[in-house]
């Protein structure tokens, strides 16, 4: 696959509680900071405090090939309590331009939630780019490595969408607040 061909992936769980406390977890954005290899913290800002249409926030991550950065994530779509989604931009211009347009993502991050039985299906799906991020850095320096490079970043990003995945779960099925 190439950086072209708009690259993702998708994981799901069968989580054991209803899609109201499944809702709760998903849409606290600091929990994946608990649960994500890469996303260290994040805050809300222009006073906003809970996901709306048009809400951003700001995330702090680390990898250890490309350090440090700082995003900006605008929610673009909210549809209680079955979606939340959200694109990450490159606020301070780390892998390009900066830009707060919400049109050029680095990434685009979605949860889906279906009543399931009992419980909940819950499907995370994160598309990288279009927009430039440490992917494009990457092929750019080496572009006859380009589709290991994808996926290679896909397969980063699937370990920690099942790890954030599998703990949202625990804490649904514990019924606690983490």
């Amino acid at each position: 696959m190439f950086l072209a061909d708009g690259p993702s992936v998708r994981c799901d769980v069968q989580v054991g509680a209803p899609v109201e406390r499944v809702w709760e977890l998903v849409t606290d954005i600091a929990l994946p900071t608990l649960l994500s290899p890469e996303l260290r913290r994040v805050a809300w800002l222009d006073g906003a405090d809970r996901p709306v249409p048009g809400a951003r926030f700001e995330g702090h991550n680390h990898h250890p090939m490309l350090g440090e950065w700082r995003t900006v994530s605008h929610v673009v779509e909210l549809d209680a309590p079955r979606v939340f989604a959200w694109v990450v931009t490159d606020a301070d211009g780390r892998y390009g331009e900066a830009t707060l347009d919400p049109a050029k993502p680095m990434a685009s991050w979605r949860y889906e939630l279906q009543a399931e039985g009992d419980g909940t299906r819950l499907r995370q799906t994160a598309l990288i780019g279009p927009g430039r991020n440490g992917v494009t850095l990457a092929v750019e320096r080496r572009p006859d490595r380009e589709e290991e490079i994808v996926a290679f970043r896909l397969k980063e990003l699937r370990a920690g969408m099942e790890a954030t995945l599998h703990g949202v779960k625990r804490l649904a099925e514990e019924g606690r607040r983490h």
